[in-house]
């Protein structure tokens, strides 16, 4: 599990295809790899991946054929900027919202303007995520968690600041670029909740009841 607090960036020094798959290899001196072991899980861009070899600021890792087509990773190249965060342990503050690092689909940055002090930036989630995203709800975008403002059809709003723009690779993203978004687990499973309650009911499609709760626009 991650918090979607990033705890760094770092890049990507080398991609090695292997079959319908690839082994990636991170440059990450300021993620404290020293404190890591292979086996451990580490988000990159909001990916969950295995390292299966470390040093002090580098590590690698495997990436499936199914996560290069269902991620930003299948376009990610050598020298690539990436939001890095390790799982969390029972130390680790909560920051963010509590993800899985098993990305729900590749989004894509709609618009960006200035907001005072910050920015306003509006993403557009894939077809059927849509009913996942609501005012006020958390979010994930590139592995970094965020608030969402406000909430149009497949499109959602929210604030970035300074911090976050440079703390994150979300700085150096344009119109039209595409990242990797995953829906909150509260609203899976509370969908997961009505439907079930409804098939025990006799009840029919849930989603009347998904919006009236706040869940976006069907």
């Amino acid at each position: 599990m991650f918090t979607g607090i990033v705890e760094t960036t770092g890049r990507v020094v080398e991609r090695t295809q292997q079959g319908s798959g690839c082994q990636l290899r991170f440059e990450a001196p300021g993620l404290g790899l020293g404190q890591s072991q292979v086996g451990d899980s580490i988000a990159v861009d909001g990916v969950c991946l295995t390292a299966t070899e470390l040093s002090e600021k580098t590590f690698r890792a495997d990436v499936s054929d199914e996560t290069l087509r269902c991620t930003t990773l299948g376009s990610i190249r050598s020298g690539s900027v990436v939001n890095l965060e390790r799982a969390v342990t029972p130390s680790t503050p909560l920051g963010g919202h509590l993800m899985t690092g098993h990305v729900d689909g590749i989004g894509e940055v709609m618009e960006r303007s200035p907001a005072g002090g910050s920015e306003r930036w509006r993403f557009r989630v894939p077809a059927g995520l849509e009913r996942y995203v609501a005012v006020k709800g958390s979010i994930a975008v590139a592995g970094v968690s965020l608030t969402v403002n406000a909430v149009q059809g497949r499109d959602f709003e929210v604030n970035l600041i300074p911090h976050t723009l440079g703390a994150t690779n979300l700085g150096q993203r344009r119109c039209g670029d595409p990242v990797n978004i995953e829906v909150d687990l509260v609203a899976r499973y509370v969908e997961r909740l009505l439907n079930v309650g409804a098939t025990e009911a006799g009840g029919g499609l849930t989603l009347e009841r998904l919006r009236q709760a706040g869940f976006g626009e069907g």
